[in-house]
């Protein structure tokens, strides 16, 4: 137990074995949803969903381990919601390729993105990110995990044309539990309580098993199902082709700048920014990101990544790689209680979805909001993150825009030499992007 203390600095960090363990849980509690969903996304695509379940699984588990181990970061990895969607929907059933072609297309980005790391690329490019942008991608990410909890509760839902939202319905046991489980969870934290949010994640589950709207799972603990179908069926060759350039690309930048993102954000909410506002040794969770992303691909599962839902773990008091090594271990759980594990009904974990939201827009009063050069680029990622549904897309228009306004400020010699390049890139990412 010393050992433990020394190598991850508990004391130093002014936390403990429980309050990692809790906030471990709290994490994986929150994207247990991955264990079922990604898997289902990647069934319109052709992969099996019990081998794309345990590839999954697998997948986070090592990367998350790898993290908590090498990185020793409380941040969890898994497959990217948005980058699976885009693989099943846009590459294989849209523009015809073959998940293998997919596949391959991933771990070509995976090797890239461990070139660009250990060359310092990448760490040279998020440095460049002026902390005006650094603040609006967390805000952005908490307005969008928010947007995520209230629709995935049933409190806001999807609208009609001309009203693309409208309010849920307050007479649905499952919203007037939500909206529950949201009072309950910032009671909790007003009062601060250690593990509130898990606290709040679990009494709802339990309410909604009492009541009926949640039904027990007809069995507990089941054997995982055979990796065989899809693991080293990745299609590299294929990928090769100048066809697969726009698919690569989006992957590329979509999965680089999620993770950066991701990265950036949480990084602020557990307070490790440096006296510069960037991440001390952010070459470890970004190089730990690439290697699982191409392990993901060799498994059979698209790009994997920091997953922002590691922020509720952080809020319950995680900050050291610990965290990360018991959500690691809970996900090796999961191969055989996932049907437990998948009982977890989204009107529990939603609410501390949008709790994190509200932990996360505290940044938003060190902007300078009378230099328009400056908020009008975090406007732009900000709205464009919230309403496109996707942090990718927010961030590469806010990388367009802020060198496009300092320029006309005449204030040139602010943009720096990597955020000229992320711009570029991000302008040639809508260029490419296959709409």
């Amino acid at each position: 137990m010393r050992s433990l203390f020394s190598y991850f600095e508990l004391e130093k960090h002014g936390t403990n074995v429980r309050q990692e363990a809790i906030a471990g849980l709290t994490t994986f509690v929150t994207m247990a949803y991955i264990i079922i969903v990604n898997p289902k996304i990647l069934e319109a695509a052709g992969m099996p969903f019990g081998p794309s379940m345990v590839a999954t699984i697998l997948s986070a588990s090592f990367g998350t381990l790898l993290m908590g181990v090498y990185a020793k970061r409380p941040f969890a990895i898994a497959p990217y919601m948005g980058e699976n969607a885009f693989i099943a929907y846009t590459v294989v059933k849209v523009m015809g390729y073959s998940w293998q072609t997919a596949l391959g297309a991933i771990f070509i980005s995976g090797v890239l993105f461990a070139i660009l790391t250990v060359v310092k690329i990448r760490s040279w490019l998020a440095d460049a990110i002026p902390e005006s942008l650094k603040i609006g991608i967390a805000v952005g990410i908490g307005l969008f995990l928010s947007f995520i909890g209230l629709n995935e509760t049933g409190i806001v839902r999807l609208g009609v044309e001309g009203a693309p939202v409208h309010v849920g319905d307050f007479h649905q046991p499952m919203v007037l539990l939500a909206i529950l489980g949201f009072l309950l969870i910032g009671f909790l934290m007003m009062q601060r309580v250690h593990g509130a949010i898990l606290i709040g994640i679990l009494v709802v589950t339990v309410l909604g098993f009492i009541v009926g709207i949640t039904p027990l799972p007809d069995k507990w603990v089941d054997l995982p199902p055979d990796l065989g179908p899809i693991l080293l069926q990745l299609d590299i060759a294929g990928a090769l082709s100048w066809g697969l350039f726009s698919v690569i690309l989006t992957v590329f930048v979509m999965a680089f700048l999620d993770t950066l993102g991701t990265l950036i954000a949480l990084a602020f909410r557990a307070n490790l920014l440096d006296e510069k506002g960037n991440l001390p040794e952010i070459e470890k969770p970004m190089l730990t990101d690439a290697v699982a992303t191409t392990v993901a691909s060799l498994l059979g599962t698209t790009t994997t990544g920091a997953y922002i839902e590691s922020a509720t773990g952080i809020a319950a008091g995680g900050k050291t790689g610990l965290t990360a090594i018991v959500v690691a271990l809970l996900f090796l759980l999961a191969l055989f209680f996932a049907p437990f594990f998948s009982a977890i009904p989204a009107f529990a974990y939603g609410p501390s979805l949008i709790i994190v939201g509200v932990l996360m827009v505290t940044p938003i009063t060190r902007l300078k909001f009378d230099d328009f050069s400056e908020i009008v680029p975090v406007f732009c990622i900000i709205v464009m993150m919230s309403f496109t549904y996707n942090i990718g897309i927010g961030m590469t228009a806010g990388f367009v825009v802020y060198p496009f306004f300092k320029v006309l400020s005449g204030r040139i010699r602010e943009v720096r030499g990597g955020m000229w390049v992320l711009g570029v890139l991000s302008l040639l990412f809508f260029v490419f992007y296959p709409y």
